[in-house]
């Protein structure tokens, strides 16, 4: 359920897998209808999607996006005895409260960045000339992956404190904010699927969240991503899944918490070792689609056994191949952007060897594919290094066009280049 990139490349990799005999999509988009049967149903309709699953008495309900999780979705199908990848609200805290995570990471030990919770602007901006610059300012609910602001400057901090607390521009997802300390290093995301006992580690990848090249412009929810990454080892992957990802899983099921779907973790990995920037409760947008198009297992299977608390017993193999995502968006985004336009190029770019094309915000309009949201289109494109695989999606992208359309030209350019 869900109908972005993430929830594409989720039903694309589900539909080549011999257990499924076929897939409904809750609402979907142009491109996930070719796959599945899309149904209007809303991802944040509770009670709609559970009587959608009753109906056609499904064997598992995938659940993409990360609302619906902080909202109960899988409480609700637990209470009705139906199967679902994803983990309950209570697990689903460790996205929905940023403040809640830091909690969590330092009663484990968790290495993470020093931050101070605040509600009152004055005693915020007050903390900030106890802080060195750049600040880090984060909303602490869901807020589109959009709520963290890193200010080069006091008075950019001041400005991201008060239009989370004063101009309420997150809603109640800004009634509290995190000042962070900002660390130095290299970021990587880190992915595991767990039935809340065993933690299988998925490929590591690096996404881009600024809108522009040069990490210069906003943060986005995210234009472009690869995998693998250079500069993750074995030795420091080992690493993470032992110091970062199998201990915030012990630490939820200590606490009574049972935790079945995707551990995101974003990290820095700095001189000192990897530290936690944030946890996500599903799979990442746009990492999915980077990692995705490289897993060599079922991954219905593997979404099943972790739903069932039967992942111990799978493994998880790769292709050795790179994939490389660039994210085309509509003009204006993160900011306002139009809707509607016609799409053209689609069947060309998925022509170019290796590339797929994921719809991230599409709908069919009049028998053509049209723009209906700010991430419009993920093309994903695997090679056998990241310099080809980065090749061919920028190839494949260089065919599609919409009026408007942007991106950004440096996704894996330094990874490619061996930096």
């Amino acid at each position: 359920m869900g109908g972005g990139g993430r929830e594409h490349a989720l039903a694309w990799k589900l539909a080549q897998s011999p257990s499924v005999d076929s897939l409904i999509a809750a609402p979907g988009n142009a491109g996930i209808e070719e796959l599945a049967d899309c149904r209007p149903v809303a991802a944040q309709d509770v009670a709609e999607l559970v009587g959608l699953a009753e109906r056609e008495s499904v064997d598992l309900v995938v659940v993409g996006p990360e609302a619906p999780l902080v909202a109960g979705l899988v409480d609700a199908l637990d209470a009705r005895g139906i199967a679902a990848f994803g983990p309950t609200a209570e697990g689903a805290r460790i996205e929905g409260s940023k403040v809640e995570a830091k909690e969590l990471c330092l009663s484990l030990g968790i290495p993470t960045a020093r931050s101070e919770t605040f509600t009152d602007v004055r005693e915020a901006e007050s903390h900030l000339d106890e802080m060195v610059p750049p600040y880090v300012v984060k909303a602490e609910g869901l807020a589109a992956g959009k709520g963290v602001t890193v200010a080069r400057t006091r008075g950019e901090a001041a400005e991201a404190l008060r239009a989370a607390l004063v101009d309420r521009v997150f809603g109640s997802a800004g009634d509290r904010v995190l000042l962070e300390e900002f660390l130095k290093g290299r970021e990587v995301s880190a992915l595991a699927l767990t039935d809340g006992d065993a933690v299988i580690p998925l490929a590591p990848a690096q996404d881009f969240k600024r809108a522009g090249d040069g990490d210069s412009g906003p943060n986005t929810g995210g234009m472009g991503a690869y995998s693998p990454v250079p500069f993750v080892d074995e030795e420091t992957w080992g690493s993470i899944a032992e110091v970062v990802l199998e201990p915030a899983i012990r630490g939820l099921r200590d606490r009574g918490i049972r935790y079945r779907g995707v551990l995101y973790a974003g990290l820095m990995l700095t001189d000192d070792g990897p530290k936690v920037l944030e946890f996500n409760c599903r799979f990442g947008d746009p990492e999915t689609q980077a990692i995705l198009p490289r897993l060599d297992s079922d991954l219905a299977e593997l979404l099943d056994a972790a739903a069932r608390g039967r992942l111990r017993d799978h493994k998880v193999a790769w292709r050795p191949e790179a994939c490389v995502t660039v994210v085309l968006a509509s003009g204006g985004y993160p900011g306002s952007y139009e809707t509607g336009l016609p799409i053209d190029g689609l069947d060309d770019a998925a022509g170019v060897e290796g590339a797929s094309v994921f719809h991230a915000g599409t709908a069919r309009r009049d028998g053509r594919v049209v723009t209906a949201g700010g991430r419009v289109l993920d093309v994903s494109a695997l090679g056998k290094s990241l310099a080809e695989a980065r090749d061919r999606a920028y190839r494949a992208a260089s065919l599609i066009s919409f009026e408007g359309m942007h991106h950004r030209t440096d996704i894996a350019e330094e990874a490619a280049d061996g930096h």
